[in-house]
């Protein structure tokens, strides 16, 4: 054989690994999705079916070009610890965290799988990222809340029951969003003539039922996964006692609550579409800024304000986002 045919031969005979590699199908990225919530809730459900709008309009449709992959932890955190360690052996290329406990479990599990997390009271307090402006690590995101919004809830309460001298502020005193809300509704609280009482979300029941003995007194719950978990106990114990209660998120309205004004999750899965766009594209979550809300709603309930006796202000009902009626 001639030296020009044979090194020809070589050639030809390195590309047919480049060939075969080239023949294989590309791999579809891969997105994991996690919530401590219930499947059946219907908010997520509107909030999931957002999120893949969002992916569709940038150009993702979930089995064609990318994977989706959801896991629900259902409030228990045995069941979300199971589904992050579930999630994070799939090496997906990033993971959407709903509050802070997926966020927390998340962060043990993984330090180079990209999270975006939604609706998470303060990301920078509970150690998630370096600073809003620059996170720093591996998960960036969507907070749930500004801590100014803490007031809104003491005047929505004195709004809707102006005679209201007293209330209970439920919230969780081992997480900073707790104890941030907390210290925002005591400080606007006199100025409203309202006195505040803390009552912990580990004990519900006792600390609303010796609140109620007084009498009128309403009750603010704040933003906390433990809440959210336990809204249809938290939502029964204040029409038994009949109390006014004003909440953080749409969803204890939903369950028969009173009012609510918080960040829209709807909203808060469609912009975190964005985000899943932009590190499937190559951004790194440690230079993506994590992001306020930009759209609040105010919900609701006239058939509970009715029951509780309650003539909701024509000004409020104006500014409602939904009236249940």
């Amino acid at each position: 054989m001639k030296r020009r045919e044979f090194i020809a031969g070589l050639g030809g005979a390195a590309a047919w690994p480049v060939v075969a590699r080239a023949q294989q199908p590309e791999r579809m990225p891969r997105i994991g999705v996690l919530t401590s919530g219930n499947a059946e809730n219907q908010l997520f459900k509107s909030a999931l079916a957002a999120f893949e709008q969002g992916l569709q309009q940038l150009g993702w449709t979930d089995g064609r070009n990318v994977r989706i992959d959801v896991r629900i932890g259902v409030g228990d955190i045995d069941t979300i610890r199971k589904h992050t360690s579930a999630l994070a052996a799939l090496a997906p290329d990033v993971i959407v965290a709903i509050g802070s406990s997926t966020v927390g479990q998340l962060l043990q599990a993984t330090r180079t799988v990209p999270i975006v997390f939604v609706y998470v009271p303060d990301p920078f307090g509970s150690g998630f990222v370096d600073s809003l402006s620059r996170p720093g690590g591996n998960a960036t995101g969507f907070m749930a809340f500004e801590y100014s919004l803490s007031a809104k809830w003491v005047e929505l309460l004195k709004q809707i029951a102006p005679g209201l001298k007293r209330a209970a502020v439920l919230w969780d005193s081992a997480i900073p969003a707790g104890i941030g809300q907390f210290a925002v509704v005591q400080s606007v609280a006199p100025s409203l003539g309202v006195e505040v009482n803390p009552i912990s979300v580990r004990d519900i029941e006792q600390g609303v039922a010796a609140f109620a003995r007084s009498g009128g007194g309403g009750l603010i719950v704040t933003v906390s996964g433990l809440a959210v978990t336990q809204r249809d106990l938290i939502v029964a114990l204040a029409a038994q006692h009949k109390l006014p209660a004003v909440y953080s998120v749409r969803q204890f309205v939903d369950s028969g609550g009173l009012i609510s004004y918080g960040a829209d999750l709807v909203d808060q899965f469609r912009l975190a579409a964005s985000y899943v766009d932009r590190i499937l594209k190559g951004e790194k979550p440690a230079d993506m800024p994590v992001q306020a809300p930009t759209k609040y709603e105010l919900v609701i309930n006239l058939k509970t304000a009715k029951a509780l006796g309650l003539t909701v202000p024509p000004s409020l009902l104006a500014r409602a986002d939904e009236v249940i009626e």
